[in-house]
């Protein structure tokens, strides 16, 4: 049997959480198939929370950068439907 132990190379904070019991259950039995503990799985939600935030983000300022440099738009510049098509067979 391997057993793994886990130092942590910088603080850490504590957290308490409070769950339905039939919650905590599941993620108590999650957790054992994976073979961590339920702070883990918590970890690495927040972990992966925090990620998709900082994507998310990242995406909205490059969507700002591409419409600020965007200096003119008219709606009636834009094709008529007939012309999409013809424009679609080619």
């Amino acid at each position: 049997m391997l057993i793994v132990k886990l130092c942590y190379c910088e603080t850490v904070k504590n957290i308490t959480l409070s769950l339905a019991d039939d919650v905590y259950l599941a993620a108590r039995i999650r957790a054992a198939e994976r073979g961590t503990s339920v702070s883990a799985l918590v970890g690495e939600y927040l972990v992966s929370l925090v990620a998709s935030e900082t994507e998310f983000t990242r995406l909205e300022g490059q969507q700002r950068r591409v419409q600020n440099r965007i200096e003119r738009f008219s709606a009636r510049d834009r094709l008529d439907r007939d012309e999409i098509h013809r424009r679609a067979v080619r």
